[in-house]
C-alpha cells in the first residue's frame, strides 16, 4: 500500500462483495471522518489499490455464496501481504466464524470484526488499524475520539456521553456519583479533555488530602480539580477548599463519590454539584460488557505485542448473563491478565471465570500475577515519564496505592 494523506481519520478500503454492506459502512464512515473505497471482490480491490493510497484494508474472508471456510480470504490475505509487508488487514466474518478469524491472524491479519459489527466496535478497530499503519510509517498515530473512550452503545452508555458533551465546554462543576469501578476517573478526564482549559488536570483523593489541598488548588490553576471521593473530605479540608475557592482560583472543579454527599457542607455541596451525572454499573449496560472486554483485550494485545483474543459464544452469554466483579475496571483488569497470562487462542467463559477469580489461587499462580502487576506498574511508569499521579490514574488506583506497589516490585 502507498501512503495515504492524513488528514482525515483514514482511508480504508473494504472488501465485501455485499453491496447493502458496503453502503452502510460507507455511511458510518463517513460520519465518522474516514473515506471508504469500495470492493466487492479482490480484483476490484487490486485496481483501488494500484489508483490510491488506503491506511487499512477491511477484508471479508467470504466472497462465494454459501462459503464459509474463508479461502478465498486467506488467498487475498497472503497475496497481499507479499505484495506489501506493512499492509494493516482486518478480517470480517460471522461469529460462527470464529477459528476461521484467528486463523487469520496468525496469517497476518492484524485484527478482526465479528458480523453483525457494533458500530462503536468497528470504528474503535479501525482508528487501531489506522494508527498502527502510521506507526509502521513513522508518523504520529491519528488521535482517538475521545467519545469512544466511554465505550458502549447502551442507552445508558449514551446518556452519559450527551452529559459529557453538554456540561464539559461550560465550566460548570460537575459531581459524578457511581461505584467502584464505573468510570468516574475516565469521565473527569473526558471532562477536562473537552473544556478547552490550557491548565492541567490534578487528581486529589480526598480520602488522604491532608494540607495537599492548596497545592492541588494552585497547581490545578487553568485547569480542572478533580476531587475523587469527595464525601470523605474532613470538615477543616472543605472550609480551606472553600476559602480557596472564594478567592477566585480560576480552577473547575469536578467531584466524584461512590456514595451520598450530604455530610458535606451545604456551602460547599452546592458549589460541587451544579451538574450531577450518574454512572451506571455494567448490569445495566446491556452488551456494553462485551463492547468494553474487547477494547482493552485489543489494547492491551497491542500494548505487549501479543495478538488479539476473540470471545467464543460461551464468554459472551456469560458477559451477558454476569460481568466480572468490579466493573468496567474489572473488564480492563481481566482484559490484561488475558493477555498476560493466558495461552488460550479464544477466550471461553471458563477462561474468563478463572482470569477473574478472587487470589485464591497456587502460589505458582500469585507468582505470574505478581510478575504480571509489576509488568503493568512499570509500563505505566514509563509511560508517563514516572509521574506517578499519571500513572496511578490510568491504573485505577490512587498515588498511595501505586506508591505501595512500587516499593513491594522495588521499583
Amino acid at each position: 500500500m502507498a501512503e495515504a494523506a492524513s488528514n482525515e481519520s483514514g482511508v480504508i478500503l473494504f472488501v465485501d462483495d455485499d453491496q447493502d454492506v458496503l453502503t452502510a459502512a460507507r455511511l458510518l464512515l463517513g460520519r465518522n471522518g474516514f473515506r471508504m473505497i469500495p470492493a466487492r471482490s479482490p480484483t476490484e480491490a487490486w485496481s483501488a489499490l494500484a489508483g490510491e493510497a488506503v491506511d487499512a484494508i477491511l477484508l471479508d474472508l467470504n466472497f462465494t455464496r454459501g462459503v464459509t471456510s474463508g479461502a478465498e480470504g486467506f488467498q487475498w490475505l497472503a497475496d497481499i501481504r507479499g505484495h506489501d509487508p506493512d499492509a494493516v488487514v482486518v478480517v470480517v466474518t460471522g461469529h460462527s466464524g470464529i477459528n476461521v478469524a484467528v486463523a487469520a491472524m496468525k496469517a497476518g491479519a492484524s485484527d478482526f470484526v465479528m458480523k453483525p459489527w457494533s458500530n462503536a466496535r468497528l470504528l474503535d478497530t479501525l482508528r487501531d488499524a489506522v494508527s498502527l499503519r502510521r506507526g509502521r510509517r513513522g508518523e504520529a498515530p491519528a488521535p482517538l475520539d475521545d467519545d469512544l473512550l466511554l465505550i458502549g452503545d447502551s442507552p445508558a452508555a449514551q446518556r452519559v456521553r450527551d452529559l459529557v458533551a453538554r456540561a464539559a465546554p461550560t465550566g460548570a462543576a460537575v459531581l459524578l456519583r457511581g461505584e467502584a469501578g464505573t468510570g468516574k476517573s475516565l469521565v473527569a478526564r473526558l471532562l477536562h479533555a473537552r473544556s478547552g482549559r490550557a491548565g492541567p488536570l490534578v487528581a486529589l483523593d480526598a480520602q488522604s488530602a491532608g494540607e495537599a489541598v492548596d497545592a492541588a488548588v494552585v497547581q490545578a490553576e487553568g485547569g480542572t480539580l478533580f476531587l475523587d471521593e469527595v464525601a470523605s473530605l474532613p470538615p477543616v479540608e472543605q472550609r480551606r477548599l472553600l476559602a480557596l475557592l472564594d478567592r477566585g482560583v480560576d480552577v473547575r472543579l469536578v467531584s466524584a463519590s461512590r456514595g451520598p454527599v450530604d455530610k458535606l457542607r451545604d456551602d460547599l455541596r452546592a458549589r460541587i454539584e451544579t451538574v450531577e451525572i450518574a454512572l451506571p454499573r455494567l448490569a445495566e449496560r446491556g452488551d456494553d460488557a462485551i463492547l468494553i472486554l474487547e477494547h482493552y483485550l485489543r489494547l492491551f494485545a497491542r500494548r505487549y505485542g501479543r495478538a488479539p483474543k476473540p470471545l467464543d459464544a460461551s464468554a459472551l452469554e456469560l458477559l451477558r448473563r454476569q460481568p466480572p466483579p468490579g466493573e468496567a475496571r474489572g473488564l480492563r483488569q481481566a482484559a490484561e491478565r488475558a493477555v498476560v497470562l493466558s495461552d488460550a487462542d479464544v477466550l471461553t467463559a471458563a477462561e474468563l471465570t478463572r482470569l477473574t477469580a478472587p487470589a485464591t489461587a497456587p502460589a505458582t499462580a500469585d507468582l505470574n500475577l505478581a510478575r504480571s502487576e509489576r509488568t503493568m506498574v512499570e509500563a505505566a511508569l514509563r509511560r508517563h515519564g514516572h509521574n506517578v499521579s499519571h500513572a496511578a490514574r490510568e491504573l485505577g488506583l490512587t498515588r498511595a496505592a501505586l506508591y505501595r506497589r512500587m516499593v513491594k516490585h522495588g521499583l
